[in-house]
């Protein structure tokens, strides 16, 4: 039995022994199952992960804008305007096409506590994303502003407030600030020297104060070495020259007659000879529209009264055109010293180098306003 027993015994041990040698493939075999779920795992993911991709990326692109068969269009956007606001004024002619979209993402790029006033191009097709992107950035499609043919303030606020989100009642009220006109460097009789007339790109939302600080620099480029130059060849300011251009203007509307008017005027200054312009006269009444100056008008007490007061008055009657500055600053170098409209009623003058003959020039205009029954 004994030895049968061993017998059993030994066989025992070397299937025991048998069974160890192949725990190691199984064990790698499990050690191995882990990894291969982690990989599958891995790619289901990728696979979702890049689907939702490409979900998202079709969502940002899907068109949200229907501009009704047109290509662009202008969103103003008040100052002071909020996110519903926002949403209001691209609803107001149904170019919002989905608005949960919309406000999805406005709400994602923390646009609705990023909203800035302006005028922005819309385009049709354009994708929330877009859209979004373009109006939190701020980046406003610019308006232009022209104004020429100006005489007085309220004009000039008049003129620009109807491209700018300002009325002409917030623009005036910078145009006749004290304090900002004396930040420039100039008085309420000199402010019109400051604005040249052109046409300027700006945002819509600019204010009155902005639009006097972008005068201001227009004004300093305006001034540049070559006409500062020719200023002070004249022994005039830029506010000297603004303001003889000005009575030029309304002395006549030929472009070639301008230089010719300003040598008169430099010639009456050199000589301290009282500038008798009938315009600035004009402004002294209040009335530009005066065909006839009587001798009573000459009487008026006003430092405008150019028949009275000799040199410059106070300052531009109107604001001048870069005609009529750039026109003194290239005045003709002449002897005249006199000038009347001619009795033909073509706008033109005869010019004079002395009183008598001026004279003679006076009462043939002066016979020709009878004959018409102008007397004012």
């Amino acid at each position: 039995m004994s030895f049968m027993k061993n017998v059993i015994i030994l066989q025992r041990k070397e299937v025991i022994n048998r069974t160890h040698s192949l725990d190691m493939p199984i064990k790698q075999l499990h050690n191995i199952r882990p990894n291969g779920k982690m990989i599958v795992i891995a790619s289901i993911t990728a696979l979702v992960v890049v689907g939702i991709g490409l979900w998202a990326l079709g969502y940002l692109k899907r068109p949200v804008i229907d501009l009704k068969g047109q290509k662009k269009e202008m969103l103003y956007i008040p100052t002071g305007s909020d996110f519903e606001e926002v949403c209001q004024l691209l609803k107001f002619d149904g170019w919002l096409t989905d608005e949960e979209q919309f406000r999805f993402l406005s709400d994602i790029k923390n646009y609705k506590n990023n909203v800035k006033a302006g005028r922005y191009e819309i385009n049709d097709g354009m994708s929330a994303n877009d859209l979004i992107n373009r109006l939190r950035s701020g980046n406003q499609a610019p308006v232009n502003v022209t104004f020429n043919n100006v005489r007085t303030m309220p004009q000039l606020a008049s003129y620009v407030s109807r491209n700018l989100e300002a009325d002409s009642v917030d623009i005036l009220v910078a145009l006749t600030d004290r304090n900002l006109i004396e930040k420039y460097g100039f008085t309420e009789a000199t402010i019109p020297a400051m604005f040249i007339p052109n046409t300027y790109q700006c945002m819509w939302n600019t204010s009155g104060e902005q639009w006097m600080e972008r005068m201001n620099r227009e004004y300093k480029h305006f001034w540049n070495d070559k006409r500062m130059h020719k200023a002070d060849s004249l022994g005039l300011t830029p506010i000297e020259v603004a303001t003889i251009g000005s009575i030029i203007e309304e002395e006549t509307n030929k472009t070639d007659e301008l230089p010719i008017i300003a040598g008169i005027y430099i010639n009456r200054l050199k000589r301290g000879m009282p500038l008798q312009a009938c315009p600035t006269l004009k402004y002294a009444l209040g009335d530009f529209t005066l065909h006839r100056i009587l001798k009573k008008d000459m009487e008026v007490e006003s430092p405008y009264n150019t028949y009275k007061y000799a040199g410059l008055p106070p300052g531009p009657i109107r604001i001048a055109s870069i005609t009529a500055i750039d026109a003194v600053l290239n005045a003709a170098d002449h002897e005249y010293l006199f000038m009347c409209a001619r009795p033909d009623g073509s706008g033109r003058h005869n010019f004079a180098r002395t009183n008598a003959e001026h004279s003679r020039n006076a009462a043939l205009y002066q016979q020709e306003l009878n004959k018409r029954k102008i007397y004012r």
